[in-house]
This record gives C-alpha cells, structure tokens and sequence, in this order.
C-alpha cells in the first residue's frame, strides 16, 4: 500500500469516527430533550388535570420561566401545552416504566407535587426514564424531533398509523414539511398494497418483500401535465416538445416517487434488434439495486399496458442491466384501475412489474393541496440546488 493509499485510509477512518461522533451526540441530545419534555408533560399534566393548580397556572408558570431564564426557548404556554399533550398521549410508556421500578424507587409526580418544593421534589421530571416498550420502536421514537412528534400527534389518531410515521420520519430523515406532506398523502393506507408479481417473479423473497414496500398503489402527481403524457405516436406532436413537458415537471415525481430512487432520464431510448423504443422514466433504486422503468398512462388500467411494460424490462434486463444488479421493475401509473382485475391478471406476466394510480390537483381536497408546497416555490428552490 502507498503512502497516499494510507492517508486516504486514515483520513476516511477519522472522518468517519466525527461524522459518526457528531451524530451520537445530536442523538443524545434530543434523547434528552425528550425525555425532559415527556417528565414535564406529566407533571403539567398531573397538576392541572386533577385541580392542584387554579386556572391560567399554565400561561403564568410560562411568563415566570421567561423571567426566571432570559433568552429561554421553546417553553411557552402553548408549548407545554404540547409537553403535556405529548405525555398524555405516549402515558403507556410511563406505566410499563412504573411497573418496571420496584417499590421503593417508585415516586409519582402528582403526589409530588404535594409535597415541599425541593430539589429531590423535582430531579424525576428530567432524570425521567422511558424503558423499552414492547409495542414501541424506542429507538425510532427518540430519534425524531419534538415538533415532528407534535405534528404526528395533532394529525394522526391511529395508533399503528402514529408508529408508521415515527418509523418513516427516523429511517428517512424527514424533515417537518416532508412529514407533513406524507400524512397528507397518508402513506400509510398506500405502502405495499399495490396489485403486483413481485412475489413470483423475483429471485429472492427478501428482495421482493422489499419491492413491495418501496412502491405505493397511489401517488400525488399534482404538478405533471397528465394531457401531454400519451402522445408519442401523435405524428402532429413535436416529439422533443413533449419530452421537455415532462423532464420540466419531473423533479417533482421524483420528490413524490420516495427515498434511494436516481432518476436516469425520462423517454429512455432502447435499440433492441433494431426496433426503437422509449420508456417514459427509468430510476435506479439503490435499496433495490435495480433500474425502474415507470410507464405513465392518464387513462383506466389496460391489460396491454403490461405486454408494453413486459417488453421494456426484457431489453432492461438483457442489453442494459449490470451485472451486479437485480432484474429491472416496472411500474404502471394510470389514473384509474380496478385493483382486483389488475390482481389477477398480472399473475401471468414473468417480469416483476407493479400497477399503481395517481391524483391530479381535480381529484385533492382543500385539506391535502394546503398541504402540498407551493409550485413556484418549489422550482425557485430546486433551480437553486441545480445552480450550486
């Protein structure tokens, strides 16, 4: 090994151990924020639910810590109104953590609070411990941030839903208006339930079980001219014109198709013993290790759209997969579909391919556009990203 093969070893090591220090230590910071908002949640939440404290004790324990701490952050009335919502709302960990503690360490924050203030009073509410609980991913649940619990909190009822979420938001790094995005698109009804052949026609169940909940059986593509979308043998449209309505739009497909997808190009050009032909957009999945042929249909599911897709993935997979990678997937967008037909007859097909519906900005609710961020805004901020 040379000497500059060394230091590059030795400056990727040390590099690593920082990046991976820096995280721990974010981590355990909001670990502890956490916790110290889950304890002061329950001691709000025990004083002013059972009468202890009069009326507006909320609002005037707020302005006293104001005073008491200058600069403080993050301690209004209305956001331990949330600390007590958060607490109140995640209680299960507090009993599995009372039942957890024997008796003599047991001490209850409502009787506390009945006691002389003193220090020994008050150091459970942030040395407070939340245990492992069964049903929980606590790993997950501490990973997020507080206003991210907030949000899931204020939008989602369901409580596989709400751990759905909380998964989602650590494993994907989401920020708040991602999440936000995610609820209202409700993901969570939408993730592995599209009709698909995944099963039968990948090499590996565990690959398979992958593909399954990568794709959704509905996406928002509010910003993609669905009119332009099946005119490539419209001799009277220029072909160029229509590749362009669709490479404009299609950073906002990718942000909406999901995590680990590249996207490759739209109208990819396959030369296949002579005979031409386009697909409308082609992804690399890095998780999947595969390329992603995305056909865009703005009519209801036909059976033909499969033979079209089967033929796509067979010239994938024979002249342009690597060998290192898995067999190419395919998937149909159409605008409607009757999932148990579609079901049924993709059985029949060889190559993994799944079939999945979109909505335009006529088929949203006024709830779920509010929702979505604003068009021009988005672009002004992806034409920045590309001028870096």
């Amino acid at each position: 090994m040379s000497e500059i093969q060394k230091y590059d070893e030795a400056v990727e090591l040390i590099k690593t151990a920082i990046l991976q220090s820096q995280y721990d230590a974010v981590r355990t910071v909001n670990e502890k924020q956490l916790m110290l908002y889950y304890g002061i949640g329950k001691y709000i939440s025990h004083n002013s639910r059972n009468g202890f404290w009069g009326k507006g004790a909320i609002d005037e324990i707020s302005e006293r810590l104001d005073k008491e701490l200058p600069g403080l952050r993050g301690f209004t009335s209305r956001n331990l109104r949330y600390m007590r919502t958060f607490y109140e709302e995640w209680k299960m960990l507090d009993s599995a953590n009372r039942q957890n503690r024997s008796e003599e360490n047991d001490s209850d924050l409502l009787e506390l609070a009945n006691s002389k203030k003193s220090e020994a009073a008050i150091t459970p509410i942030w040395n407070l411990q939340v245990p492992n609980y069964q049903d929980i991913p606590l790993d997950d649940f501490l990973h997020i941030g507080f206003t991210h619990h907030r949000v899931i909190l204020g939008k989602v009822k369901d409580f596989d839903a709400r751990l759905f979420y909380i998964r989602r938001c650590a494993s994907e790094h989401f920020t708040v208006d991602a999440l936000k995005n995610s609820i209202a698109a409700d993901d969570y009804h939408h993730q592995g339930t599209l009709p698909n052949n995944f099963l039968q026609t990948l090499p590996a169940s565990e690959q398979a079980f992958r593909a399954v909940n990568t794709f959704k059986d509905e996406y928002l593509l509010d910003y993609i001219n669905v009119e332009e979308l099946d005119v490539r043998d419209k001799q009277d449209i220029d072909e160029k014109v229509m590749e362009n309505a669709i490479i404009h739009n299609v950073k906002n497909f990718i942000l909406t198709f999901g995590r680990d997808f590249a996207f490759i190009r739209n109208q990819y050009h396959l030369d296949a013993f002579g005979e031409d032909q386009y697909i409308d957009l082609l992804f690399f999945n890095r998780e999947l290790n595969c390329l992603v042929a995305v056909e865009l249909k703005k009519g209801k599911f036909k059976t033909s759209y499969l033979g079209q897709l089967q033929g796509y993935l067979s010239v994938l997979d024979g002249f342009e997969r690597k060998p290192h990678e898995n067999p190419a997937i395919g998937i149909i967008l159409c605008k409607d579909m009757n999932k148990s037909f579609v079901d049924y007859v993709i059985q029949d097909y060889t190559k993994p391919m799944g079939v999945a519906t979109y909505k335009t900005s006529k088929d949203m609710s006024d709830e779920l556009k509010k929702a979505l961020p604003d068009i021009d805004d988005l672009k002004k901020l992806l034409d920045g990203q590309e001028n870096l």
